[in-house]
């Protein structure tokens, strides 16, 4: 017997049934991609689909960056700020500081 689907997962039946493809091509084939991407304000995965003339979901997307941290990462980061591993949302708060210094201090040394 078929189970049903609830109700509120059916707008993702369409990407449970998508298949990812993944290519493995010369280095500098995925750096230009990469390029485009950025440049024309879309995700790699996106950028694809427009070379290929697929479709694109033009709904704009959160702009975000993502890390994965393994609580040993956790740890690190916990010792670095002086801080709790517990405390995960005080560690994200010095972790975007972090990288918004690190962000203008590039872009201060381009200037000069």
């Amino acid at each position: 017997m078929a189970r049903k689907i609830p109700d509120k997962w059916q707008s993702s039946v369409k990407a449970i049934k998508a298949v990812q493809v993944a290519f493995d091509m010369d280095e500098k084939i995925q750096l230009s991609i990469r390029k485009q991407a950025l440049d024309a304000g879309l995700s790699p995965s996106d950028q694809i689909r427009d070379i290929l003339g697929l479709p694109i979901n033009k709904r704009p997307k959160r702009p975000r960056l993502t890390v994965s941290l393994a609580p040993s990462d956790y740890q690190l980061l916990a010792d670095k700020y002086q801080l709790q591993a517990e405390d995960q949302l005080e560690i994200k708060k010095k972790l975007m500081d972090d990288l918004i210094a690190h962000i203008n201090s590039c872009n201060r040394d381009e200037k000069e």
